[in-house]
């Protein structure tokens, strides 16, 4: 039987797939509303990631299906196991994940089917404004959902007003540095019908810069609240994680996600070098997988670090999550053979 840090690598796996997804198609909605004209150039390499939404629905009903093994909080009987009884049920759990899910998807779809037309006539530009607006709204919405239900929540007396915009600012900025990644794997083995511009990069690499400030701003307003209210229920996870098993892993988040980026990105030399942008967006993604792991696996600050499951499950989902994106790549003809 596998123990609960095994678990929680499977629980990781599924947010990154999510959070891919997810952020391909808010980043186009985005840019549109915004009237970047870069957007052109990543928006349909960007939204092909939607084909990753089967891959993390799968998992969602396997993580479900797990019951106390994915939510330690299902075992809980004492006083204070269920501060939040409503929020706290099973069933209503499985239900908000599964409709959730749906619904996201179903509007991601959307989505693509009127950017593809968007220029073909005003009305079809005018519908394809409405859906973009609601994108990012949906974001916000899902992804605090999403944050309560597999991080925030697994401890039931452990809650922060801002752990929400924390968890799904710190998503997207790992999306935006895989999307670093990809393009370069991409452009660097000519695998593009139409290269990525080299000037995208820096676009990409300001945006992991702001993102990256407002994930420490977030981070440290969260922490610093904790630690000057100094409340046991409150500080107990955050003390845990950091000077427990798990300590290694949270100070390297650390460094990972904020010293490196942003002594880095702050120089337009990096900003404007593709292999210095993609290295720092490899020291994100690192830092975030190491920041998910010890929100999930630290519930209590203790727990054996499970190499072997990390290695073979991230493996197996990495590679049904490349074929899944590169069929849907080949079907909308943006890359060779």
């Amino acid at each position: 039987m596998f123990s609960y840090s095994n678990w929680s690598v499977l629980t990781v796996n599924f947010l990154v797939v999510l959070y891919l997804a997810l952020g391909g198609v808010t980043l186009c909605a985005v840019l549109h509303l915004v009237g970047a004209r870069w957007r052109y150039e990543i928006r349909l390499l960007a939204s092909s990631l939607f084909a990753l939404f089967p891959l993390a629905f799968v998992l969602l009903v396997v993580l479900l299906a797990n019951g106390e093994s994915t939510f330690p909080w299902l075992k809980e009987t004492g006083e204070h196991a269920h501060h939040i009884p409503a929020w706290h049920n099973y069933t209503f759990l499985v239900a908000r994940e599964v409709l959730g899910m749906l619904v996201v998807m179903a509007i991601h779809w959307v989505f693509i089917q009127r950017q593809a037309v968007s220029e073909r006539s005003t009305e079809d530009a005018a519908r394809f404004h409405i859906i973009a607006c609601w994108v990012p709204y949906f974001y916000v919405l899902y992804g605090t959902m999403v944050a309560w239900d597999f991080e925030m929540t697994m401890v039931p007396s452990w809650e922060s007003a801002i752990y929400a915009m924390q968890h799904f600012v710190s998503n997207f900025g790992m999306f935006l540095a895989f999307l670093v990644i990809w393009i370069f794997a991409l452009n660097s083995r000519d695998r593009l019908v139409r290269p990525v511009e080299t000037y995208v990069y820096n676009y990409i690499a300001q945006m992991l810069f702001a993102f990256t400030l407002l994930w420490v701003y977030t981070f440290f307003a969260q922490y610093l609240t904790i630690w000057y209210g100094n409340l046991p229920d409150e500080r107990n996870r955050m003390v845990g994680m950091q000077d427990g098993d798990y300590t290694f892993i949270w100070w390297t988040m650390i460094v990972l996600k904020f010293v490196i980026p942003f002594s880095t990105l702050t120089m337009p030399y990096t900003r404007h070098n593709v292999k210095a942008t993609a290295a720092v967006a490899v020291c994100i993604i690192i830092g975030t997988l190491f920041e998910r792991y010890v929100w999930i696996a630290g519930v209590k600050g203790t727990g054996a670090y499970p190499i072997l499951a990390a290695i073979v499950v991230s493996g197996v989902v990495a590679t049904i999550g490349f074929f899944l994106v590169r069929m849907r790549l080949q079907s909308i003809q943006l890359v060779k053979g």
